[in-house]
């Protein structure tokens, strides 16, 4: 298992931006290679959201790899379960689990499966798979938190075309009725479903609007910008007697350019030539 002895109380010392950059496109390259080795997968989604779950898991959240059931651990919770080959990424890079075993996603008898499962995976918060349901999850997570009067926080990544679910509008309004300020949502806002694009699939716009009329703190940001995300998640533990949402613009596919913006590659992996091209992309 990679080293991880740099931890302190269970915080990982913040990286710079600079290497949280460097980070990133290592975790880019991960799931290319991840998804070509499986023959399946979902890399748009997952490459869309990989600067959230960077600053998140190398410059914020509180958690020891070699205790992944620590009880004083930030909790990060996908929704977006798709988006497993991002998670499983960042958690071997953190020291979870070796990176070697990230090719066998997919692969029967592996603990990394297509979506996630919490009882396969070490640092896995939430089985996935059914979308809508990971921001009630994090409104229970949440309030636990509060009820056994710890401090960690609660942070849960949403995709956009999820925001169609009617479920999550139901944990919005519980969540801010509840004055959860512990808890965080990021909506990975990158304009594409499984269908095509979201205005004309179902039209979410205004989405900044919805939010803050169910009582919600909202933040804007450009989802690639490390140093936005920063700011964005630093304000939201500043937020007190409500909910923050981060709603991150993102591009579908981002770093690999053949696969930007194209809907095609929401739950289709490169094959062999596209492999080298998307591999050859992301060392430059």
């Amino acid at each position: 298992m990679p080293a991880v002895d740099n931890i302190t109380v269970g915080v990982f010392p913040p990286l710079s931006v600079k290497d949280m950059e460097i980070k990133a496109r290592k975790l880019r390259r991960h799931i290319i290679s991840m998804i070509g080795k499986a023959g399946s997968g979902h890399p748009g989604g997952s490459l869309s959201a990989v600067e959230i779950v960077t600053v998140l898991y190398f410059r914020l959240l509180r958690h020891k790899p070699r205790d992944p059931n620590w009880p004083n651990r930030d909790r990060f919770i996908l929704s977006k379960g798709h988006a497993a080959p991002l998670l499983y990424a960042t958690l071997a890079e953190c020291g979870y689990f070796p990176i070697d075993e990230l090719l066998t996603l997919r692969q029967l008898d592996s603990h990394l499966q297509g979506h996630t499962d919490r009882q396969l995976t070490p640092g896995v918060e939430m089985s996935a798979g059914a979308l809508g349901q990971g921001l009630s999850f994090a409104i229970g997570t949440a309030l636990a938190g509060r009820l056994n009067a710890q401090d960690y926080r609660t942070y849960v990544l949403l995709g956009d075309g999820e925001c169609d679910e009617g479920q999550i509008w139901e944990a919005a309004m519980a969540a801010a009725h509840f004055k959860l300020d512990n808890l965080v949502a990021i909506v990975d806002n990158n304009g594409l479903q499984i269908d095509g694009w979201n205005r004309e699939v179902m039209t979410l716009e205004p989405l900044a609007d919805k939010w803050q009329a169910f009582g919600w703190k909202v933040s804007e940001v450009n989802g690639h910008d490390l140093n936005q995300l920063i700011t964005a998640f630093s304000e939201a533990k500043l937020n007190k007697g409500q909910p923050t949402v981060i709603i991150a613009h993102t591009i579908k596919g981002k770093g690999v350019s053949f696969m930007e913006n194209n809907v095609d590659f929401h739950g289709k992996a490169p094959d062999a030539t596209q492999l080298r091209v998307a591999l050859k992309e992301l060392a430059e």
